[in-house]
């Protein structure tokens, strides 16, 4: 979790946002040929008052498969990056017609700095908004770099919408009470990256004197194919369109040389076309669908044996994927914080200990068929580094679960999840003084069903949450907290196989977003029906 965060509290408790239901009109009895722009509840990126510098990344179109590329050139009135407090990256797009939902990435030196995917659009066309701090990348922005952006695209005669973006960065000036960033050193890639066998792999080289090492990886299953909907994977011997030989657990793993070095569960997204009904997303996405958060390992136990000057193996692959099967994407940053004061850094692993993975599944037959899956893993790793402000030693454990029941009929007229996972994490670093204790609880949930009536009337149910509470503890005493809790839900129904007039499409859906923290007091929920926005509401803490 990130730790910065600007107060930004409503200035009256239930204040209310550009809508207000007493006022407005009635929201229409139906979905009609447009409707209101894409949103989201989440907050923007909180930025200081500040002198601040625009470059544009890419003004483009993307109608096929073709990558953009440019240049990125660092902006010379904002000076070098040790003078920003902020960098945020905007994107601004636009579609209309007819278009499937879309995945893209966007590449500045080789850094993934933005995955994200695209709403569907209505024929009059939409257009919608993206912005993400990207202020860790500062090392990159530093100098001159190839730009690439792909959001892979089809137009034809039937699916014509022509997706364009403009992507942005603005750079806030260090001034005042604004301070300069605490960014890592060097933002490094996998060099010789490639993937074979569903796994993504390549060599990593780290500074000699490297003190701490994360990993982030953007993992997505891809779309179009089942693991877009990997949650409903079911083993080969039950009857379902999509088979999986162990069923629905996934876990995304990162190895270093081999032994296992990080675990992490990746958050069921759903894109905006998602469980078959593209009216349930349409004003609301569901929570991340168009800033994919990365997953996040601590690797600095594992520094000691990576400060060697040699390139090392970097491995990242997907438990519960069938062997040799694609689907996923896991393109892999890695962060790091030098030691000014020293040229080389050694250490060692001291433990790295993993429990046997559990996946199991039992299956039910009958008029309605059922699959309960219980999956779990939980990893402990430790290493010491002889630092030029002593020995320090870095232990991180992370414990994941996931249950999930899926329900369907034989014809999948229903067909219904209900699932959680949790991802629990302590990196406790020991050097002189109190120790450093990190705890993070991540929790995410899905209960969704789809069903479909005997006059072809297709409706869907859908509630999501992404929650996250994080504290840190300094001799036992707490020095830091924040608290994340992302809730979604939505109901939407429709004709299927007729004319677009004739799908006499409703639907309503609702997201709250709550961030909380000793500088953080964000509270934001918004509702729609039929497309348009009925509530836009900020409250105080």
């Amino acid at each position: 979790m990130r730790r910065l965060f600007l107060t930004l509290c409503a200035a009256v408790a239930g204040l209310m946002l550009g809508v207000s239901p007493a006022t407005a009109a009635a929201p229409p009895t139906e979905f009609g040929t447009r409707w209101h722009d894409p949103v989201t509840a989440g907050p923007p990126v909180p930025v200081r008052d500040t002198p601040s510098c625009q470059v544009t990344l890419a003004d483009t179109e993307f109608r096929d498969f073709t990558p953009y590329k440019g240049t990125y050139i660092p902006p010379g009135k904002c000076g070098a990056g040790n003078r920003w407090n902020k960098v945020v990256l905007r994107l601004q797009g636009s579609v209309a017609g007819r278009q499937f939902d879309r995945l893209g990435y966007l590449h500045i030196g080789g850094v993934e700095v933005l995955r994200t995917s695209t709403p569907e659009p209505s024929p009059e066309g939409i257009t919608w908004n993206v912005e993400k701090d990207v202020t860790r990348y500062a090392s990159t922005l530093r100098a001159r770099q190839p730009v690439e952006m792909l959001i892979g695209n089809t137009v034809d005669g039937t699916y014509t919408g022509v997706i364009k973006v403009k992507v942005t960065l603005t750079f806030y000036l260090a001034q005042g009470r604004a301070k300069p960033a605490d960014t890592p050193d060097k933002v490094l890639t996998l060099q010789g990256a490639h993937t074979d066998g569903g796994v993504y792999q390549g060599q990593l080289t780290t500074p000699r004197n490297s003190e701490r090492i994360v990993a982030e990886v953007y993992a997505t299953g891809s779309g179009g194919g089942c693991e877009e909907f990997w949650y409903l994977t079911v083993p080969d011997a039950a009857p379902y369109s999509c088979h999986a030989k162990d069923g629905p657990y996934r876990e995304v793993q990162v190895t270093v040389d081999g032994k296992l070095a990080g675990i992490a569960a990746p958050y069921p997204t759903v894109w905006t076309g998602g469980w078959s009904n593209p009216f349930l997303w349409y004003v609301i996405p569901g929570p991340r669908a168009f800033d994919v958060r990365p997953v996040e390992y601590d690797l600095t136990p594992f520094a000691g044996q990576l400060n060697d000057g040699r390139p090392h193996r970097i491995a990242i692959s997907v438990a519960g994927l069938p062997a040799g099967q694609s689907g996923w994407s896991t393109p892999t940053n890695v962060l790091v914080w030098q030691d000014a004061k020293a040229t080389h850094v050694g250490g060692a692993l001291l433990t790295s200990r993993a429990d046997d993975l559990v996946n199991t599944t039992a299956y039910e037959p009958g008029d309605e068929r059922r699959l309960t899956a219980e999956g779990g893993h939980s990893l402990t790793v430790s290493g010491y580094l002889d630092t030029s402000h002593g020995r320090v030693t870095t232990t991180v454990t992370r414990k994941l679960t996931g249950d999930s029941v899926h329900r369907w009929n034989a014809d999948e007229s229903t067909d219904a999840l209900q699932a959680r996972w949790h991802d629990d994490e302590t990196v406790t670093v020991r050097g002189r003084g109190p120790a450093t204790i990190t705890h993070t609880r991540r929790a995410y949930t899905m209960d969704g069903a789809t069903t479909v009536d005997a006059g072809d009337r297709l409706r869907t149910t859908m509630t999501m949450g992404d929650r996250a509470d994080s504290a840190t503890l300094r001799g036992g005493r707490r020095t830091d907290w924040s608290r994340l809790d992302d809730a979604y839900t939505g109901d939407a129904s429709y004709n299927q196989n007729v004319p677009r007039e004739q799908r006499h499409a409703t639907g309503v859906s609702r997201e709250r977003y709550r961030l909380h923290g000793p500088t953080a007091c964000y509270d934001h929920t918004l509702a729609t029906e039929q497309g348009e926005l009925t509530v836009d509401q900020q409250r105080g803490c």
